[in-house]
Parts: C-alpha cells; sequence; structure tokens
C-alpha cells in the first residue's frame, strides 16, 4: 500500500460504512485501487514532476489537491467494482474532473503549485520537441 493515501483520509469523500460496505470490510481492496490510481496519474504528471517525491510524501507534506485526485479516482474504482451500472452521477463528475485536470497539468495549461518539478534537463528530454523564439522587439514607426 501506498503511504501517500491514509484510510482517515476518505472521511472526507466518503463515508466509512459506505466503503466498508463496498469493499466488504476488506482493505486490500481499497489498497489496490488506490495503487491504480497513483499509476493513472503517474502517467500523466511524471512528463514535468518528480512523481516519487509527490507520491511518497506522509503526513502534511502531501500535495492537498493530487491527494484529492487519488481519492476522486480510488472511490470511483471502488464504487466501479460494486455495481458500474448504478454508480453515481457525482462519483462520474468527480472522476471525470480528475481525468481532465490531469490532462491540463499534461499539456501545462496548468501547473501544480508547490509540487516539486523534475530537473530542466529531464523535462526537455521528455518532450518531443520544444520551439522557442526571441523575445518580441519593439519596433517605431
Amino acid at each position: 500500500m501506498s503511504q501517500f493515501v491514509q484510510l482517515s483520509d476518505y472521511d472526507a469523500s466518503i463515508h466509512r460504512e459506505i466503503l466498508d460496505a463496498l469493499t466488504r470490510d476488506d482493505d486490500t481492496v481499497v489498497e489496490i485501487c488506490e495503487d491504480r490510481a497513483i499509476a493513472e496519474m503517474r502517467c500523466y504528471l511524471s512528463k514535468r514532476y518528480d512523481c516519487d517525491r509527490i507520491f511518497s510524501a506522509v503526513g502534511d507534506d502531501r500535495h492537498q489537491l493530487v491527494l484529492m485526485m487519488v481519492l476522486d479516482i480510488t472511490v470511483y474504482h471502488i464504487f466501479c467494482i460494486h455495481n458500474p451500472q448504478k454508480l453515481s452521477q457525482i462519483r462520474k463528475d468527480r472522476y471525470e474532473r480528475a481525468v481532465e485536470w490531469m490532462k491540463a497539468v499534461a499539456r501545462e495549461d496548468i501547473s501544480i503549485e508547490g509540487a516539486p518539478l523534475l530537473p530542466e534537463e529531464e523535462r526537455v528530454a521528455g518532450s518531443i520537441f520544444r520551439i522557442r523564439s526571441n523575445p518580441k522587439r519593439v519596433s517605431h514607426m
């Protein structure tokens, strides 16, 4: 199990009784879904961010926005185990929101403030190409 997510973190996203009912009191199901959620997030974030440092953080050192997205993805996967046909719309929306957020981070439309970046040479090596230009000059007529 990842140390990034604690069982008590779910209290802000889902009632403990519901989580226990969905997993049939089997915490290994939660751990498997957490690992899958983190793996999914790594696919999007590893291009720019040091995922090893992000997901090895514990306690107050964890980035709260990343933690929220991991929880949303994990809870979505847990609900899908139970009965994907009767999945609540809020769970679908939260999962889709997390995926859209990760896509925007991967496209570099948005950034994760305070999250550790990869060194510049690794970020440049990971990109297919990079276009740069000289600063715009001021023309006077």
